[in-house]
């Protein structure tokens, strides 16, 4: 999750969240914050959803399952889909084709064959 944050982090003019999930991803003592970072992030899709945003709303929808994955990481409290982590890798995968990407394994070295 780490590389895909930080290869988007590089290329989206929204960097706000994608900066403020690798901060979190890195200390494993604020992943209980993961849930209220969730909540800004959706706040974000709401307001890209009025605007008809579809790249933001690609962004926002990869940002909000690594916040999902990294509370649920937490083992903490009412946690969010178990499934959560597994779709971390296609929503970084349909955000890199919003931005005109081609080959996932830019993205990500786990999908390099």
């Amino acid at each position: 999750m780490t590389e895909m944050l930080t290869f988007f982090e590089n290329r989206c003019d929204d960097r706000d969240t994608l900066r403020k999930l690798l901060i979190m991803i890195a200390d494993r003592g604020s992943w209980k914050g993961a849930h209220a970072l969730f909540q800004d992030i959706r706040q974000k899709t709401l307001k890209a959803e009025k605007r008809d945003d579809q790249l933001g709303l690609v962004q926002y929808a990869f940002e909000e399952i690594c916040a999902k994955t990294i509370y649920n990481l937490s083992d903490s409290p009412a946690p969010f889909d178990a499934d959560s982590a597994f779709w971390v890798v296609p929503l970084g995968v349909a955000l890199g084709r919003q931005m005109g990407l081609s080959e996932p394994s830019q993205i990500t070295s786990l999908l390099e064959m």
